[in-house]
This record gives C-alpha cells, structure tokens and sequence, in this order.
C-alpha cells in the first residue's frame, strides 16, 4: 500500500479508537489521546507492515485496553 492510503487509513481509524477509549475507559479527550499515541499497540499500528490497519476500531480498542490492564497484547490470528 502506497504512504498516502496508508495516512488515509490512519486519518479515519485513529479517531474512531480514541472515541470508543473515550466512551468505555471514561478518559477525557486528551487523557485518551495521549495514552492510545503512546500504546505499544499505536507504536506497532502506525507501522503499515504489521497489518494492524484492517481490523476494526472496536478491535483494536479491545488490544488497548488488554495492553492498559495487563502490560500486554495478544494479538487476533491473522494479524
């Protein structure tokens, strides 16, 4: 995938994980914010190669918030 779909995806699923982070883990906007771009699991999802990308917001909500309670990820099969 060429940088610019890939910065287009990021441009749509970031917002929708940091809303459902803002909804189920009842952090503010900025708290919520600061804790998803400083996850592990944004670390490895800006990298286009780790597939992370295709799945779902609410997915990728449920790895953070396992990474938040737990220290880790595990990650679904085929991603």
């Amino acid at each position: 995938m060429d940088k610019k779909c890939f910065d287009g995806i990021m441009l749509l699923i970031v917002p929708e994980v940091i809303n459902l982070i803002i909804e189920e883990g009842g952090y503010d906007e900025r708290t919520a914010t600061l804790r998803f771009y400083e996850s592990k699991l944004y670390s490895l999802l800006e990298k286009e190669d780790t597939k992370l990308w295709h799945l779902s917001a609410l997915s990728l909500y449920s790895l953070f918030d396992e990474e938040i309670k737990t220290g880790k990820i595990t990650f679904p099969e085929g991603a």
